[in-house]
């Protein structure tokens, strides 16, 4: 016998071996699709309306300058130059990687930055923000998220910017950058 007469025919590709590895190709082309567009641009059907009712209790506990913080009511929404309202929480990594940008915000004259706390314990952030610092004006306790659900939030951290209506005109998903912040607020500031 010849050695040609030993070696088996070689056959094409089995179509149900290359099924798998075709479909995973296409999901893995949507998936970076999706995700290469900016993450922090997220649609929200609130943007060009008022917003949400707000009346939270303020951060039990919580001082600045000697002088409880005061909670969230929908007046706070509503003040020349409009406003930026920060949905965060003590549990939350992003939160802590844009904080700084609040801090320097807050030491800006006329801009004023509310805080949302998110499905947080008061303890938490009261410790969170005693370590990092409160760059907040007023600060609302949303417990059980009813709040952040009115807003439509997705997760935290996010930042609303509302004109001096009380119509919210932008949102931004993620930590913010100083550049981020500085759009929200001229977005807040242009529509008066």
């Amino acid at each position: 016998m010849s050695e040609a007469s030993t070696v088996p025919a070689r056959r094409g590709l089995n179509p149900w071996l290359v099924l798998p590895l075709a479909l995973f190709l296409a999901l893995a082309a949507l998936f970076y699709a999706r995700i290469g567009r900016d993450p922090g641009i997220l649609p929200s059907a609130l943007i060009g309306k008022t917003a949400p009712v707000l009346d939270l209790p303020a951060l039990p506990g919580l001082v600045a300058n000697g002088q409880s913080v005061d909670g969230l009511t929908d007046a706070d929404l509503r003040r020349p130059g409009g406003v930026l309202l920060n949905v965060f929480a003590s549990w939350c990594v992003p939160c802590r990687e844009e904080h700084p940008v609040l801090m320097e915000l807050s030491k800006v004259s006329g801009v004023a930055v509310l805080g949302l706390d998110y499905k947080d314990t008061p303890e938490n952030a009261r410790r969170f923000l005693g370590a990092f610092g409160n760059p907040y004006r007023k600060v609302g306790a949303d417990v059980s998220g009813t709040a952040g659900l009115d807003f439509g939030v997705y997760g935290v951290p996010e930042t609303f910017a509302i004109d001096a209506t009380g119509r919210i005109v932008a949102k931004h998903v993620g930590a913010l950058t100083m550049a981020d912040a500085r759009q929200l607020l001229r977005k807040a500031a242009e529509t008066q």
